[in-house]
């Protein structure tokens, strides 16, 4: 089975939709993917969702950053599968329990990788407003990328490092090599309840 990670980018921001509790207002320009079976990214528009839908629905695993509270609840109106069904590993809230607090993808990768992000979320909305619609892929696909490096880093190591105000460089213990994509055959039961 698949194993997927996801960024999305939107339409709106949280002043224009009321506020974080009317997310799923907030519209979706592109998500941005990258696929492990064939090691590909790519950046769906709206109107492309279509065509990532029952990839998404037959994914064992789905990664990301905050994809549980954001990019999900944000995708769901766009799509007509039940996201909430889809087996997800969701770095920031694993790097959450495991730190005790917060820290955010650019702190993450930096640390950890030496890489950083390329801009910020409202950036992404402005770009896209002004037609810049491949500027907005292209950050999104880093986030992508930044995502799946660091998830990588963290399976295979075992850790994530991130920088802290009073304790400086911290090392995070992640257990993501213990996260297998979903079997064929647990799918199938489910589906079946």
């Amino acid at each position: 089975m698949e194993t997927i990670v996801l960024d999305i980018e939107t339409e709106k921001e949280f002043k224009e939709v009321g506020g974080k509790q009317n997310m799923h207002m907030l519209g979706v320009t592109v998500v941005g993917t990258y696929f492990y079976s064939t090691k590909r990214a790519y950046a769906y528009e709206k109107h492309e969702l279509t065509e990532l839908e029952p990839l998404l629905k037959d994914s064992g695993l789905l990664i990301g950053f905050n994809i549980n509270h954001f990019d999900l609840p944000v995708l769901q109106p766009h799509v007509s599968i039940d996201l909430s069904k889809l087996h997800v590993l969701d770095l920031m809230e694993d790097i959450e329990r495991s730190a005790g607090f917060r820290l955010s993808l650019d702190n993450l990768t930096r640390a950890t990788l030496g890489a950083g992000k390329t801009g910020y979320g409202l950036d992404a909305v402005y770009w896209w407003r002004d037609g810049l619609k491949d500027k907005v892929k292209e950050y999104c696909l880093k986030d992508v990328t930044l995502t799946r490096d660091l998830y990588e880093f963290g399976r295979d190591r075992g850790f994530v490092l991130g920088d802290t105000r009073d304790r400086g460089r911290i090392r995070i213990p992640v257990r993501w090599s213990d996260i297998k994509p979903r079997e064929r055959e647990a799918y199938i039961q489910e589906s079946l309840i």
